[in-house]
């Protein structure tokens, strides 16, 4: 494993409400790239899959959102081997395609064939199951098991919300590690995770948060404090780095949110404007134009 000295030295210290954005996902990568060694440059290929599984669904229309530019492989080359499946012939070979996508693609098309979804789960979970199932298999033990914290805290929020509204919680978890199989069979108050989940009783406070951007911003902080704890003794090594772009990405989540919270300010703003009187309107520029 290659050591990063110069690199991570250099890294401008970041935190979860940063206003200003030192870089984004894409800019880092960019960055970054040539001073990876092959090893370790492989290891970071799972992270921009999740941005191709999301280019996947808009283009089997299951999502009605713009292609995401992060991801690493074509529309083109998505059509391309939709169209060899669904001619039934050998998919085309191309390193990029996550080795998950022909399985997945695979199941979709005999489904649209039959006319029907023979599961409750619904497509985009199916194809996150492939992918956290594909991710938890790096060779990385931080990288590994940064995204069964995912996994498991996606399954426990929802396997809490589920219990809430008396729902079916066995039909919406997601994949097929210990912490999944607990959640669908258990009726205990914790289902079951015992000392199994270290997140538990957080989660549990978490979910009684009423404001969804505040749930959700909690669950970020939850995450980011899981990295600070991996990473401390990795202070020059690949783990850091993953910690760093995983964390840009955050930021950059949060920057887009906040950025269309404003706008949605100012839409709602302009609108009481147009709402106010003729009268009101003459008097502020009477007072106010020279």
């Amino acid at each position: 494993m290659s050591k990063y000295y110069y690199l991570i030295s250099g890294l401008t210290d970041i935190a979860l409400d940063n206003t200003r954005q030192v870089y984004t996902v894409s800019s880092f990568k960019d960055e970054i790239e040539h001073m990876l060694s092959g090893e370790d440059r492989a290891l970071s290929v799972p992270f921009f899959q999740k941005f191709d599984n999301h280019n996947l669904l808009v283009f089997l229309k299951l999502k009605n959102q713009p292609f995401d530019e992060r991801g690493t492989v074509a529309n083109d080359e998505i059509a391309a081997l939709h169209a060899a499946l669904k001619d039934e012939e050998a998919p085309p070979e191309n390193k990029r395609i996550p080795p998950y996508f022909p399985v997945f693609l695979t199941e979709y098309l005999a489904s649209k064939e039959k006319g029907d979804n023979p599961s409750p789960v619904s497509w985009e979970d199916r194809l996150s199951a492939y992918y956290y199932r594909h991710a938890m298999q790096s060779p990385n033990r931080f990288i590994s098991g940064w995204f069964e914290l995912n996994l498991n805290i996606g399954n426990v929020l929802t396997a809490i919300n589920c219990r809430n509204h008396k729902l079916d919680k066995a039909e919406y978890i997601v994949g097929d590690n210990e912490v999944a199989e607990l959640l669908r069979s258990s009726s205990a108050r914790d289902f079951g995770l015992g000392e199994t989940f270290d997140y538990l009783s957080e989660l549990f406070r978490i979910v009684e948060e009423p404001n969804l951007m505040m749930r959700e911003r909690k669950t970020d902080q939850l995450k980011w404090a899981w990295l600070d704890e991996q990473i401390f003794f990795k202070t020059f090594d690949i783990e850091t780095i993953f910690a760093y772009l995983l964390r840009i990405e955050m930021i950059e989540r949060w920057t887009s949110l906040d950025k269309a919270k404003g706008e949605q300010t100012f839409r709602q703003l302009v609108g009481a404007i147009k709402r106010e009187s003729a009268g009101v309107l003459d008097g502020f520029r009477k007072n106010n134009i020279r």
